[in-house]
């Protein structure tokens, strides 16, 4: 199993008042795997991919990436599984703009130690993976925006992570556009890439193998009556 969260709360402050983003969540992720999250728009997804992606802590639960506790980790420490284990895509590309795609892309392999050298090199074959490969000199306003979702999809593979998490990947592109990133992400999958998609769009979510629903901070999987979360062991005053 390369992901598991298991009763994972997350409540936020607003004065006095607490405020529950995730209740009792609990999911799985193999390697490898096509998942998709699915809820609409204040339904907790945004909070449940920044806690998956290590860019924020649950309240309480734990959660397991590829075998580590990454709640015990101090931030420096979760800066650097980002870095190694997880590649981001969003619905925005966050382009640099006065980058070229193959800078773009060249980016995250600076901030990972990569030589000069061999930057280059490995950019232009993760642009080439996306298809991109006679595009590597073009600035982001010289491309479509399915093109600029391509740069960003390279730039997140760009340093082998083990999970690709998208945020809403189509929801700037045209229907088109939005379907040949799907087919995109089809191969990636193909090729052994283990893909989380996060989404409002009942399209979207379709295409995963499979697909959690949340809703109200909840989470369930699509296709189960029942939470998927197991019953937490309950201790008493001999433990």
């Amino acid at each position: 199993m390369l992901l598991e969260l298991s009763h994972v709360f997350k409540t936020y402050q607003q004065g006095s008042v607490d405020v529950p983003a995730l209740r009792d969540v609990c999911m799985t992720v193999d390697k490898g795997e096509y998942c998709a999250i699915m809820g609409p728009s204040g339904s907790g997804k945004s909070t449940l991919m920044n806690i998956i992606g290590c860019l924020d802590r649950p309240t309480s639960g734990t959660y397991r990436l590829d075998g580590e506790d990454i709640l015990n980790l101090d931030d420096n420490a979760l800066s650097e599984i980002r870095g190694r284990k997880v590649g981001f895509v969003f619905q925005s590309f966050q382009l640099l703009p006065g980058e070229t795609a193959l800078q773009n892309v060249m980016l995250p392999l600076s901030f990972a130690g990569v030589r000069r050298a061999q930057r280059a090199d490995i950019a232009a074959a993760a642009l080439q993976r996306v298809g991109l490969g006679d595009r590597l000199d073009f600035l982001p306003s010289q491309l479509s925006g399915g093109q600029k979702q391509r740069v960003a999809i390279a730039r997140a593979l760009v340093n082998g992570p083990q999970i690709l998490l998208a945020d809403e990947p189509t929801g700037a592109l045209d229907q088109a556009s939005g379907a040949s990133v799907m087919d995109l992400f089809e191969s990636l999958h193909a090729e052994g890439t283990t893909l989380i998609v996060i989404t409002h769009d009942a399209a979207v979510g379709a295409r995963a193998r499979k697909l959690y629903r949340i809703v109200d901070g909840i989470v369930t999987e699509d296709g189960k009556e029942a939470t998927p979360c197991e019953p937490q062991a309950q201790t008493t005053e001999n433990d």
